[in-house]
């Protein structure tokens, strides 16, 4: 699969100002030259439904709960439910990447597709890299739909077109689907904070993030295949029949994309094996009571369109008014993790109310060594010290922060030469000691008032003490900079990135 010119990215990421890292990616999708397959094991014929059948009772009323702190148990996950699905796998992502994981998950896809599982994958218009043939190729098959989201800057669009939506339709333009969420035969889910690219996963050589997902079984997951559903049938969902053009017939023969997922340079024997181990980790999981039968958890998402654009570059959303509500109604403590943190007036005062009748608030965020998103950091730049002045300690995440060497994965540890620069994609809060919530809202105006978004609000004081101890653990000085009102790290950087920075003050704040 091909990638996004370099320009052609960039132009992109300028029109609309993403709040995501607009990196390149080097496809590495070769010929079909050896058999590499012939050599790997084929997947169990166990299904889903059967491993899952001792739960049916409890799957019924509760909601099965583990959150995917690592990156490599997040995409083993994912692998192993692909393998097993039997009905259904429904997909839906801000960004899939024709990169090295992005191209073993589509192999993935594709097998189950070839097994009879119907496959619905729905993909933000914005930061598609794969071209028109190749997404048209996947949906040749009869069990492979793809839909585009909001298509108005990039698939089957020409320059042109791009330009007169860019001036007539600013808002629109701007509004993103930012949902992440993986539901295998409408019974288990994972979403949170990870894309579908290798940065997420661990497996990057340059960059990688500190993320978070969480797992559930049953109970919720109707809520969140409702959603998808709401998503997959809005008029801002557009099949990819009907956006790209082509002369040419495309067949169903996936062999160069099956010989690049068997081939152990591309997928290391190693990780396949611990894909297959996957039962027996989950035993594991459940015997160190990591695992969690719940009542009481919630998904909220944002609907498509998120809202009526009565408000320019504003409005809120359904997340937004969610989260502004827990907020409020914290008692003793609220810790926080985002990567984007762009503070209004309104979120301010709500931080402030907090702070002066107890509530202690503390946030990670990105510093500037450790942000891939200079626009996203020159908006939090600009009302740092309000922020600091509301009684709000800050802390902000360095690039080599030691919490990396348990966060990567051990087979990237052994290949790197060089160890990348590691940042915060994490978008999660503990209220209370009570309440933790994981999701992909940011906390800045794009998340409040443009993307939709989701999150889901677990009512569980063991899984909040866990994600709190990590989450305080991130925030020691060898993972992160204290920042002041009298100091701040921004000078660890090189004088011609602080000086970036303060270029993008030309950005509106509304839009970061």
């Amino acid at each position: 699969m091909e990638t996004l010119s370099n320009m052609k990215r960039i132009t992109l990421c300028l029109l609309v100002v993403f709040m995501t890292a607009c990196s390149t990616k080097t496809p590495r999708l070769p010929e079909v030259a050896k058999d590499f397959c012939s050599s790997v094991h084929s997947a169990s014929s166990i299904t889903l439904s059967e491993y899952l059948s001792p739960f049916y009772a409890q799957m019924k009323n509760k909601t099965g709960v583990y959150v995917l702190e690592q990156g490599t148990e997040a995409m083993l996950s994912r692998a192993w439910l692909s393998e097993h699905a039997q009905e259904t796998i429904d997909v839906q992502y801000f960004i899939f990447s024709a990169d090295n994981v992005g191209l073993i998950a589509t192999d993935y896809l594709v097998k189950a597709a070839e097994r009879g599982v119907k496959i619905r994958v729905l993909v933000d218009d914005i930061m598609v890299d794969a071209s028109g043939d190749e997404l048209l190729k996947l949906a040749a098959h009869e069990n492979f739909s793809i839909k585009i989201y909001n298509p108005k800057a990039n698939v089957g669009k020409n320059i042109a077109v791009k330009l007169i939506n860019l001036t007539t339709d600013f808002h629109g333009l701007n509004q993103r689907m930012h949902n992440k969420t993986f539901t295998v035969d409408g019974k288990v889910s994972i979403t949170g904070g990870r894309n579908v690219a290798d940065e997420y996963f661990g497996y990057d050589h340059k960059f990688n993030f500190r993320d978070r997902d969480v797992l559930l079984v049953g109970g919720i997951t109707h809520e969140i295949e409702r959603s998808f559903n709401q998503f997959w049938d809005s008029e801002l969902s557009v099949p990819v029949e009907q956006l790209i053009t082509s002369n040419k017939k495309h067949d169903t023969n996936y062999d160069a994309l099956h010989q690049y997922a068997c081939n152990p340079t591309n997928f290391v024997p190693q990780v396949r094996d611990q894909i297959n181990d996957i039962p027996k980790a989950f035993l594991e999981i459940k015997e160190a009571g990591q695992f969690h039968w719940l009542e009481g958890v919630e998904y909220i998402s944002d609907i498509p369109g998120k809202n009526n654009q009565n408000k320019f570059l504003g409005g809120g959303g359904i997340s937004t008014d969610r989260l502004i509500s827990l907020v409020k109604n914290a008692k003793k403590s609220l810790i926080i993790q985002t990567p984007y943190l762009v503070t209004t007036s309104l979120s301010r005062n709500l931080f402030k109310a907090l702070v002066d009748r107890g509530v202690e608030v503390k946030i990670l965020t990105n510093s500037l060594a450790s942000n891939d998103n200079l626009e996203a950091f020159s908006g939090y730049q600009r009302d740092r010290k309000a922020l600091l002045e509301t009684g709000v300690l800050i802390y902000e995440f360095k690039p080599d922060a030691q919490i990396r060497q348990k966060i990567m994965s051990d087979v990237m540890h052994k290949q790197l030469k060089i160890v990348p620069i590691f940042g915060l994609h994490a978008k999660s809060m503990v209220i209370d000691d009570e309440i933790t919530v994981i999701g992909t809202f940011n906390i800045d105006p794009r998340s409040a008032n443009l993307n939709t978004e989701s999150i889901t609000i677990i009512p569980s004081k063991k899984i909040a003490l866990s994600v709190k101890k990590g989450m305080l653990e991130e925030m020691k000085p060898e993972n992160a900079w204290q920042t002041t009102l009298h100091w701040n790290p921004d000078g660890e950087v090189s004088y011609l990135k602080q000086f970036s920075v303060k270029l993008r003050r030309v950005v509106p704040k509304g839009i970061l």
